[in-house]
């Protein structure tokens, strides 16, 4: 069983599949115990965190009851790792349709509504506006349709905020904003969501 365990790019890739997390995730914490990513929450199947286990890649810091056996032996199912090696933080945000609405939190920079979100240049590529960080923001499709190739002042509308290009520290920050709808007990002494803490 384990021998099927697939390498994790334990560098900067963790898993957005949630088919493949379905069953006793563990959390991947830096060297000083920070996630790598709150947004997606930096998780590896449990495939993948014995594996980095048996190659000395990280540390266990917490366990499921949970049990796997090979021939030769058996082990907890990992809930908490910590790489052993401490990883750099990006010194930069890619410019991707994630990014960019994780910026913007998942929100009509017009309107405010969820869901339904595309992408809006503020000044329209048919007037020189280019696709950059200052220049494109997430949108809903009324609002999109409406603004059309049209200024702000033409169609009438308002941006919550200027878009900017945002800093790593600060989409982790907004990251914190969207916790998964799963946590288990052993990632809380690690994860530092807006929660109110108790007297």
């Amino acid at each position: 069983m384990l021998d099927q365990a697939r390498t994790p790019d334990f560098r900067s890739q963790f898993v957005r599949e949630p088919a493949a997390l379905r069953q006793y995730p563990a959390l991947v914490l830096n060297a000083d115990f920070r996630p790598l990513s709150y947004y997606p929450l930096s998780l590896w199947p449990w495939q993948e965190a014995i594996k980095a286990v048996f190659l000395e890649r990280v540390t266990i810091i917490a366990e499921y009851d949970a049990v796997v056996r090979s021939q030769r032996e058996s082990i907890k199912i990992p809930s908490v790792v910590v790489l052993r090696e401490f990883i750099k933080p990006q010194k930069r945000v890619a410019f991707t349709r994630f990014n960019l609405f994780l910026r913007d939190e998942f929100c009509c920079q017009y309107c405010g509504s969820k869901g339904d979100l595309t992408f809006d240049h503020v000044i329209p590529r048919s007037r020189g506006g280019i696709t950059s960080w200052e220049n494109v923001v997430a949108a809903c499709s009324p609002c999109n349709l409406r603004k059309a190739n049209k200024s702000l002042r033409q169609s009438g509308l308002h941006l919550k905020r200027p878009p900017c290009r945002p800093t790593p520290e600060e989409m982790h920050s907004i990251g914190r904003r969207f916790p998964p709808g799963h946590l288990h007990k052993s990632w809380l002494d690690f994860l530092y969501w807006d929660a109110e803490l108790e007297a």
